[in-house]
């Protein structure tokens, strides 16, 4: 984990095959260090803009591509979301250079 590039302040993409999220830098470090993030989790979560394009059947198709939930686990929406997030946390601090550009305007 390359805790010292995240910047609590900043905002940093995450990208998945079906959209894209940003995450508060505090999130990233929340959600994504040892032990049980299940907490952090529940804390950071709902206070993340969730866009239109992450609708329930692209979460659940998404998160059913890690193979790690059944089909009865993937029916929970919420929890999907928490997923998700915990996911992007991982992958941002994984990342050598998180991406924490502005948004693209058309």
């Amino acid at each position: 984990m390359k805790t010292e590039t995240i910047n609590p302040s900043s905002l940093y993409w995450a990208s998945f095959n079906r959209f894209e999220l940003r995450i508060p830098g505090s999130a990233v470090l929340g959600c994504s260090h040892s032990g049980q993030c299940d907490s952090d989790v529940a804390h950071h979560a709902p206070k993340i803009y969730r866009p239109a394009s992450c609708t329930p059947m692209a979460l659940r198709n998404e998160l059913k591509e890690y193979g790690a939930w059944d089909e009865n686990e993937l029916g929970d929406d919420e929890a999907n979301w928490g997923r998700i997030v915990w996911i992007a946390a991982g992958n941002i601090r994984d990342e050598d250079s998180p991406d924490c550009s502005d948004p693209v305007t058309l």
